[in-house]
Order: C-alpha cells, then sequence, then structure tokens
C-alpha cells in the first residue's frame, strides 16, 4: 500500500482515484464518538471506514459480484452497498474448521467461567446523575458517601433512608428490588452484589451510568457450574467470531498492500462494519 500524507496542506482522500468526498466524512463521522475537545479523532476514524468500504465496493465489482439484498429484520432490507461487502466477504473468507478438543481445553482450563445463573436478593439507594454530568456525580458521591457514614451507624435505618434519598421507584419498598438474576442489572452492580457477604451494605458507594447506588445484599445464591455439554454451542459460536475476525482483518490487510490509499494512513485497520461510500 503506498500512503502520501502531506500535512502542509489538504490532500484529497483516495482509494485507487476515486475521492472520498469531505462532505461524507463530515457525516460519517456523527458515527464514530471522539473524546472531548478532539473532533479530529471522528473525523480520522470516519475517514479510514470510508476508505475501507470503497475498497471492499471495488473488489467487489472487480470480482463481478451482483447485489442480492436481504432481509435483516422484518420490512427492513439491506442496501446494494451492503449486500456487496457481505457477498464478498462470505466469498473471500473461508471459515477456520473449529477444533473440540480445543474448546474442551478452553472449558477445563477455567471450569468456573462457566457458571449459570446467580440469584440475589438485593436493596439500594440511588443518587441519580445524568450522563455526562460530572458536577452531578460529584454531589451525588457526596451524598451518598453521608448516607453511607448514617447507615454504619445504624444499618437498621437502610428502608427508611431509601424512602427519603433514593430516586428509584423502590424506594416506596424500602429500596428492596426483590430477586435478581445475573444479567437483570448493569455490570458495575451486578460486579458489587457478587463481590458482597449476604447480610452486609456496601463498603463504598457503587458508581453505574443511573448515579451512584448504596447497595445492601440480603441473600445470594451462586450458579452452579456447567457441564461443557452446555456451553459447548456458546464456546462454538465464540471461536467463529474470533476467527472470522481474524480472518477478515487478514483479507483486509491483503487488500490495502495491494490498493494506492492517498491522504491517509491506514496503518490502524478499522474494523469491516464500515458505513457507507461511493457505489461501484
Amino acid at each position: 500500500m503506498r500512503v502520501i500524507d502531506r500535512t502542509n496542506r489538504p490532500v484529497p482522500v483516495t482509494v485507487n482515484g476515486v475521492t472520498i468526498a469531505a462532505e461524507a466524512i463530515a457525516s460519517e463521522a456523527q458515527n464514530h464518538p471522539a473524546p472531548k475537545g478532539q473532533p479530529g479523532r471522528a473525523w480520522l476514524a470516519a475517514t479510514r471506514a470510508l476508505v475501507l468500504r470503497e475498497l471492499l465496493l471495488q473488489e467487489a465489482c472487480a470480482r463481478g459480484i451482483a447485489p442480492e439484498p436481504v432481509e435483516i429484520e422484518e420490512g427492513k432490507w439491506e442496501t446494494d452497498e451492503e449486500a456487496l461487502i457481505r457477498q464478498l466477504l462470505e466469498t473471500a473468507i473461508v471459515p477456520a474448521a473449529i477444533d473440540e478438543a480445543r474448546l474442551r481445553a478452553i472449558y477445563d482450563m477455567a471450569p468456573d467461567r462457566f457458571r449459570g445463573p446467580s440469584l440475589f436478593e438485593a436493596a439500594h439507594i440511588l443518587f441519580p446523575v445524568p450522563p455526562g454530568d460530572a458536577d452531578g456525580r460529584a454531589l451525588a458521591r457526596r451524598q451518598a458517601d453521608a448516607v453511607l457514614a448514617e447507615l454504619k451507624r445504624d444499618p437498621r435505618r437502610f428502608a427508611a433512608l431509601a424512602a427519603e434519598y433514593s430516586a428509584c421507584p423502590s424506594r416506596a419498598n424500602g429500596g428492596v428490588l426483590g430477586q435478581l438474576a445475573s444479567g437483570d442489572t448493569v455490570p458495575e452492580f451486578e460486579a458489587a452484589l457478587g463481590s458482597m457477604a449476604e447480610g452486609s451494605i456496601c463498603d463504598a458507594p457503587v458508581e453505574s451510568r443511573y448515579g451512584v447506588h448504596l447497595i445492601r445484599l440480603d441473600a445470594k445464591i451462586r450458579g452452579e457450574i456447567l457441564p461443557f455439554t452446555a456451553v459447548l454451542p456458546h464456546l462454538h459460536e465464540a471461536q467463529e467470531k474470533a476467527d472470522w475476525v481474524r480472518a477478515s482483518r487478514s483479507y483486509i490487510d491483503e487488500l490495502l498492500a495491494r490498493a494506492v490509499v492517498m491522504g491517509i494512513d491506514m496503518s490502524e485497520t478499522p474494523t469491516v462494519e464500515a458505513p457507507c461510500s461511493n457505489s461501484c
């Protein structure tokens, strides 16, 4: 792959002579979040994605592939470009054979990872914080620390404090959430439940995307280790996806090595789920 990237003046981004319009990059950049004050990262990610999509579309055209869109969900169909890229990858990438003995070794290495859902009975006090509100989160944390100090002095006040401070509807029931299974709550909340002892209150406030929580764990039943036969389909699917990602990256690297890309450094290859570019 030949890359020309001048920093003194803007260089049009082209893929084998086909220009990626600046307007298309600007539109695509909306799909690539970037840290505050660093919009250049979104622009770069969008440009790489569009270059990749153009490259795949060109290859599909070179192979004479005719688009055959499929229904993604009821009433929603692929675009011709999406169909071309899917069909190209289906043709070019040969799935690796799955070795069941290899999957068995993965299971035997850490069977404790493969458990059925755990069950929890818990209560909480929620101090809500809107996403991205740093000042609000700091305030909520201070409020939670103050209430937690009261709970440490008298844990029996949990229900009363939940009724007074919690923004969750469970406040009407003393903060009690009832029985929860693995996956019912956000990861941070579930991780806290998994690390707590029955009958305890969290040592420190727990933060999640909803705000700051004070948690009481009333009961816990840890899920049993599942037999290999039960987890084999999931291991098989995970291995298929991992192998496909590796194969697709290798294929994309091959295409980039043969391409003439100007105006952008493609050394950090994006994924193949790249948004629209020019049609072939």
